[in-house]
């Protein structure tokens, strides 16, 4: 038997997903699953209603496919001023002075907000996922969890006493900038506790900042202020930028027990949703020393090969201690946001527009851009625009704006690839029989976790990112003859969660490798079951969230609730083991074996439990990405008796 290994890049294969289409569309490229059926049309923009923190709304604006055009009566309206958001003027004057935003911090340190502004935090407090997630499990609840999820996702807001339903756009600007730059260098204590223990300091832009490095650039622009053009408070004269005054070292801004906070989650039954702090305590990476800041704001995603330098800031046009070593604050890792470009990366730009008039920009129609906009100009009766937009020229403003936004997270799609990639690693075939014509065939990979420091996948246990193999035989015509790890038509995998399975549209994929852990919760009658959440709800018909009557130290879970884990330890490795049926072996020859491995943030069962909006199942299966993609040629002997 000769095997010839061909690494390939899967597009002939695996079709690469569309940008639109509905949910649905996004899961066409799997081989053995059925056409999906196209998703409904999303209706047009509606009014926002006040029954969730969305209003009613998900954040990614505009239909998944364009709608037909419908022809107006008038001409277009000149250009008018953009309503301004209702926001309470006393909350905007209290963010003013007591909680600088990341836009004014921006003017001295832009490398670092461009880095941030795309990043997991700065998307932390606007995630239509978090909401949705935040609003269910408040319902299910009974209230009872009250602003916990709030204290991490949105640290500034709670601090400011803004209640955990107001609406986004009702928020202050740096409420909604999530994990902005003073939820970690307004903190000025120690706070080893989990669930968002910290608290930041108030006090505005000319307050104390704290950091990893001594205030030394700080002290010079100060004592050079007017060589500077910089102002000390808001009632010095003349031009330049309000800055600190100084800044302090806080070392423990520099070690992994400065993310605990946030990072180790447990609720109040016991059950623990967060648990990368346990996972980093007990691996080889915290034994040698290595941090978390290493790998997740180093030179290189994923892996501590040390720090680029850069400038501490530039102020005035001059650079304050070039050379110094550099914290990349994009904060790698393999979360990513499915909300409009409009609203997110963080731009000052799109300030001009309420971000409920961003909601109602169908940027995948191609609105602003030359050539839709040539169309309308063409036929102006054939077209028309909510009121908001009926402007070409805001038209043009916003696309150029969601242009530098997409191209942003072309950069952040790139750097998930890459800690995605440099954690792991997949070795493959090795065929444990010899392959026969009519005979079952065996072939094995074998996964590993290259990261020192957590497991794989790691993050939110209550719906951790997925991870699972895709491998698929092909016959000499190229034709898809057998597949493990095809997805349903709403974008699951082929297990008891899939709607497909459940419906008998499609066969439960038994031999399935799948790294994701679910929670298991005891039933009134039956065995345990995976759950999508820690509630259970067969046995309390109100699921308050209360501690648990058994101390979770003595079961290490609490009652009825325990973890099914499936992730892979830090640098340990795990086979991926098929058996490809005699039936798809049938006549001798040459065939090819490919296979991938996926990658998604929430499964798509939980899009639906949550009540995601098609735009957001859309979303979500655009990001899904494939690593470590490779092809194997082998030759199928004939049997035994058979001529060739």
């Amino acid at each position: 038997m000769r095997i010839y290994p061909l690494p390939v890049f899967f597009a002939a294969f695996w079709l690469a997903l569309p940008v639109a289409g509905g949910a649905a569309a996004a899961t066409n490229d799997d081989l053995l699953a059925p056409d999906p059926v196209p998703a409904a049309k999303a209706p047009a923009a509606k009014p926002a209603a006040s029954d969730d923190l969305l209003g009613g709304d998900d954040l990614l604006g505009g239909p998944a496919a364009p709608a037909p055009p419908k022809p107006v009566s008038k001409p277009l309206p000149p250009v008018k001023q953009q309503p301004v958001n209702p926001v309470d003027p006393h909350i905007q004057l209290y963010a003013k002075n007591n909680f600088p935003s990341a836009s004014e911090c921006a003017v001295c340190h832009k490398q670092i907000y461009d880095e941030w502004r795309s990043s997991n935090h700065a998307y932390a407090s606007i995630s239509p996922v978090f909401h949705k997630f935040e609003q269910k499990i408040n319902d299910l609840a009974q209230g009872t969890i009250g602003y916990f999820c709030m204290r991490c996702h949105a640290a500034v807001s709670t601090t400011m006493g803004e209640t955990r339903d107001l609406p986004l756009w009702r928020r202050a600007d740096v409420s909604r900038e999530g994990v902005t730059c003073i939820t970690c260098h307004r903190v000025a204590e120690q706070f080893t506790k989990v669930n968002g223990e910290r608290r930041i300091e108030s006090g505005d832009l000319t307050q104390p900042m704290l950091g990893p490095f001594q205030g030394d650039g700080v002290a010079m622009v100060v004592g050079q202020k007017d060589d500077f053009h910089v102002k000390l408070s808001d009632n010095d004269s003349g031009p330049g930028q309000v800055i600190h005054n100084t800044a302090v070292e806080f070392k423990t801004i520099k070690t992994s027990e400065f993310c605990l906070s946030c990072h180790q989650v447990a609720v109040h039954p016991g059950i623990k949703l967060e648990v990368v702090w346990d996972q980093y305590r007990a691996s080889p990476a915290a034994a040698n020393g290595t941090t978390c800041e290493e790998c997740h704001m180093g030179k290189t995603p994923g892996r501590a090969e040390g720090y680029t330098t850069a400038a501490a800031a530039v102020v005035g046009g001059t650079p304050v201690n070039p050379g110094r070593e550099h914290h990349n604050h994009a904060f790698y890792g393999p979360g990513y946001p499915i909300v409009h470009p409009g609203i997110f990366p963080h731009n000052p730009n799109a300030k001009k527009f309420s971000m409920q008039t961003w909601l109602k920009f169908d940027y995948r129609a191609g609105w602003g851009t030359p050539a839709f906009e040539k169309a309308v100009a063409k036929n102006p009766s054939a077209y028309k625009f909510p009121e908001e937009w009926d402007s070409p020229e805001d038209r043009g403003d916003a696309r150029d704006i969601v242009e530098e936004n997409l191209k942003m997270l072309e950069q952040k799609r790139a750097l998930r690839e890459a800690v995605m990639a440099n954690g792991s690693h997949l070795d493959g075939p090795f065929f444990k029989n010899d392959p026969v014509a009519g005979r079952a065939l065996t072939v094995a990979y074998t996964l590993h976790n290259t990261n020192s420091g957590h497991n794989l996948p790691s993050g939110s246990l209550g719906a951790q990112p997925e991870i699972w193999i895709d491998i698929a035989l092909f016959n000499a015509a190229g034709r898809n003859i057998w597949e493990s790890g095809y997805v349903d038509s709403h974008g699951d995998m082929a297990d008891l969660h899939s709607r497909d399975v459940l419906a008998g549209k499609l066969p439960d994929d038994t031999q399935l490798f799948n790294l994701q852990t679910k929670f298991l919760t005891t039933n009134v009658k039956g065995t345990d079951r995976e759950m999508f959440l820690p509630i259970n709800l067969d046995i309390d018909q109100l699921p308050f969230i209360r501690p648990a009557g058994v101390p979770t130290s003595v079961l290490n879970h609490p009652p009825f609730v325990r973890m099914e884990g499936r992730s892979l330890p830090p640098l340990s490795q795990r086979d991926a083991t098929y058996v490809i049926p005699a039936a798809a072996l049938a006549e001798p020859g040459r065939y090819r074996l490919s296979i991938r491995m996926r990658s998604r943030a929430e499964p798509m069962y939980f899009m639906d439990f949550i009540g995601a909006t098609p735009e957001m199942d859309q979303a979500m299966n655009e990001w899904m990405i494939n690593l470590h993609e490779s092809s194997a040629e082998f030759t199928v002997a004939p049997a035994a008796g058979k001529k060739p």
